[in-house]
C-alpha cells in the first residue's frame, strides 16, 4: 500500500516531487538576478522560502520581529547542556514529506513521539472522574474506549467516505481526490466538528457518555473537546492526511533544522559557492518589521522598527495574518477589501504548554507494589489535561511537559505566573499519582508559553470556524496574482494560517512553496517543462469555490 502523505485534499500537487526533482524548481531571468526580495518571518514558511528563492538566484533579506524559527521554538533550559522544551511544534507526522525532505538534507535525526498508548510511551494513564486507567495498548483499556474509537471510524466511513477518499489520496488519484472532496467542502463547512460526533447514527445510538469521554480523551494525541466548535474540514483534513499519526519529535530540538538550512550552502543560480542565507544577510536577520507600502515607482517599501524603510520588487509575509492588521501598518490598497475581510475573520486558536526539568527519568522507576512504572502518559481532564514524558539518556536530565492545554483550558492559567503554572499542574498531579513526589526531582526554572499572550502571534494556530472555507480559499489562492490589478501584485502571504492545514508545520511548508512560485512568476521565471510547479497546476486542480 503507497505511504500516506499531505497530498491535498483541497489542492492534491505533489510538492514532496517537485522540490526533490533532478531539473529544480525553475529560474529566473538573468537581469533580475541578485534583486533583494522580503521575507517577513524567520519561522518554518518564511526559512524555506528564503532558501529556495535564494537558489534562484534572487537575495531574501529577512525580517525577524523577535526569536528566529517563529513557532518551532526549541528553547534550552538555563544551565542544562542542551536539554530543551519545545514551546511550539512538536510533533510532527511522517506523512509531512515536505518538511521530511528538508529534515533529512540538514542531516537532523528524529525519534517516535510519545504520544498516548504508542510504544514511544510505553505505558498510558487515563484519569476521567476520578476514576484511573492503566494501559500500554487500547485492548487494557476498558470496552467503552474501543467503542468510542470504533463509533468515530463508522462516522468518518458513514459521512465523509473516508476509507475511499484516503485510498485516493494515497494513490495520489487527482480525479477521484476531487470527486470524494469537493462535495464534501459544500455539506460540511459550516457544519462543526461536534455536529459531526453528535449527528452520526454511531455516536448518537452509544448516548452522550461516548461524546463526552471522546471529548476528554479523544484518539491518537488526546482529547478534541476544544475543536469542537471548529469547521469539520479542518478535522477531516487532520485525519485524512495521517497528520495525527505516526509522529516524531525532532532530537536536539526542531529549530535546528532552520538554523541549518540559514547556514547551508546549496548550489545556486547566480550567486558563489559557499553562499548562505546568513551570508547574503550579513550574519543576522533585520529587525521587525513596522510597515508595507507602495512606494511612486511601484515598488514595495518595508520599514523596521527602528525607521529604516528598503525597496523591494516582492515581499513575503508569513507572520500570523491578523499582525498584517495590528503589528504591522500595510497599506491598504494592496489587498482587496475581500481579502482584507478573510485576513481579519481568521480565527486563532490559544494554547499553553509548562514544562520542568528533572533530574532524571524517574518516571520509569518500577513501583514494587503494582509491577507498573511511578509515572505513565497521562491524559485527564484536570487543569493539566496532557502530560509527556521526555528522556534524553540515562546519564542526562530528563523533561517533563507537566501540561498541554488548549482554549478555555489554555485560558486559565493565562494570568499566572511560570512557579505558580508548576504548583497548580503538581497539585492536579497528585490527585492522580499520591504516592510521587515530582518536585522532588525538579531542576532548574520552569520554562512555560501561552501563544495568545505573544505579541508577535497573539495565537497558537489557526481554527477555522464554520462558515471559514471561503476565507481561506481566498487567502490560500493569494500567490496566484497575475489576475490582480498591478496594485495588488508583489505583497505575498504564507505560514500555515494560510494552508488548509493549520497548527501543521507541513502546511507552513506547502505555502511558502506556493510564494516562492508566486516570486518566481513575479519576476518573469518559469518551471522546468519537466517540474511544472503548484502556480501551474492551480487553474486545474484548485480547491473547489462555494458560491
Amino acid at each position: 500500500m503507497p505511504e500516506l502523505t499531505a497530498f491535498g485534499p483541497d489542492f492534491p500537487f505533489a510538492y514532496d516531487d517537485w522540490i526533490t526533482h533532478p531539473d529544480g524548481l525553475g529560474s529566473i531571468p538573468r537581469d533580475q538576478h541578485g534583486t533583494p526580495v522580503a521575507v517577513i518571518g524567520a519561522g518554518a514558511s518564511g526559512i524555506i522560502a528564503a532558501y529556495e528563492l535564494m537558489k534562484l538566484g534572487l537575495r531574501p533579506v529577512i525580517y525577524e520581529s523577535a526569536r528566529f524559527g517563529g513557532r518551532l521554538r526549541s528553547q534550552p533550559f538555563e544551565g542544562s547542556d542542551g536539554i530543551i522544551a519545545e514551546l511550539g511544534g512538536m510533533r510532527f507526522p511522517k506523512s509531512s514529506r515536505g518538511f521530511f525532505h528538508y529534515l533529512d538534507l540538514m542531516g537532523c535525526r528524529t525519534s517516535p513521539f510519545p504520544n498516548p498508548l504508542s510504544a514511544a510511551a510505553g505505558s498510558t494513564v487515563i484519569d476521567l472522574e476520578g476514576e484511573t486507567f492503566f494501559a500500554r495498548k487500547l485492548d487494557d483499556l476498558p470496552p467503552l474506549y474501543r467503542e468510542i474509537a470504533e463509533a468515530y471510524d463508522k462516522a468518518l466511513a458513514d459521512q465523509a467516505a473516508f476509507p475511499d477518499l484516503q485510498e485516493a489520496i494515497r494513490a495520489r488519484d487527482t480525479t477521484r481526490i476531487k470527486e470524494l472532496w469537493n462535495p464534501l467542502v459544500a455539506k460540511w463547512d459550516e457544519r462543526t466538528f461536534y455536529d459531526f460526533i453528535a449527528g452520526s447514527d454511531a455516536f448518537r445510538e452509544k448516548g452522550f457518555r461516548h461524546r463526552e469521554v471522546f471529548g476528554q480523551v479523544g484518539f491518537g494525541t488526546g482529547g478534541w473537546d476544544s475543536d469542537f466548535p471548529n469547521s469539520m474540514l479542518e478535522i477531516l483534513r487532520v485525519n485524512l492526511l495521517g497528520l495525527d499519526d505516526d509522529q516524531h519529535l525532532v532530537e536536539g530540538g526542531v529549530d535546528q533544522v532552520l538554523k541549518r538550512l540559514w547556514r547551508a550552502t546549496p548550489p545556486c543560480a547566480h550567486w558563489p559557492e559557499g553562499t548562505s542565507l546568513a551570508s547574503l544577510n550579513g550574519g543576522i536577520t533585520r529587525s521587525r518589521a513596522t510597515a508595507i507600502a507602495r512606494n511612486a515607482n511601484g515598488t514595495l517599501n518595508v520599514t523596521d522598527q527602528w525607521g529604516n524603510a528598503e525597496r523591494y520588487d516582492a515581499v513575503l509575509s508569513t507572520c500570523q495574518t491578523h499582525l498584517l492588521t495590528t503589528a504591522i501598518e500595510v497599506e491598504e490598497d494592496l489587498f482587496a477589501q475581500s481579502l482584507w475581510m478573510a485576513l481579519d475573520r481568521t480565527r486563532y486558536m490559544q494554547s499553553a504548554k509548562t514544562f520542568v526539568m528533572v533530574d532524571r527519568p524517574f518516571w520509569k522507576d518500577i513501583d514494587p507494589a503494582t509491577g507498573r512504572p511511578l509515572m505513565s502518559m497521562t491524559l485527564t481532564d484536570r487543569l493539566t489535561r496532557g502530560t509527556y514524558f521526555f528522556d534524553n539518556g540515562p546519564d542526562q536530565p530528563a523533561v517533563i511537559c507537566l501540561s498541554y492545554a488548549w482554549m478555555t483550558d489554555a485560558l486559565k492559567v493565562l494570568p499566572l505566573s511560570a512557579d505558580k503554572r508548576v504548583d497548580l499542574a503538581l497539585k492536579a498531579l497528585k490527585k492522580i499519582y499520591p504516592d510521587v513526589d515530582i518536585a522532588a526531582h525538579i531542576r532548574g526554572a520552569p520554562i512555560c508559553v501561552s501563544w495568545e499572550a505573544d505579541a508577535n502571534f497573539l495565537g497558537a494556530f489557526k481554527g477555522a470556524l464554520p462558515g471559514h472555507y471561503r476565507y481561506n480559499h481566498r487567502i490560500y489562492g493569494h500567490f496566484m496574482q497575475e489576475q490582480l490589478p498591478q496594485s495588488q501584485r508583489g505583497l505575498f502571504i504564507a505560514g500555515d494560517g494560510v494552508s488548509w492545514t493549520p497548527a501543521w508545520v507541513e502546511g507552513a511548508v506547502q505555502t511558502g512553496l506556493n510564494a516562492v512560485w508566486g516570486i518566481m512568476a513575479h519576476f518573469g521565471g518559469k518551471t522546468p517543462e519537466a517540474n511544472p510547479g503548484p502556480g501551474d497546476f492551480y487553474p486545474e486542480l484548485g480547491p473547489i469555490a462555494l458560491t
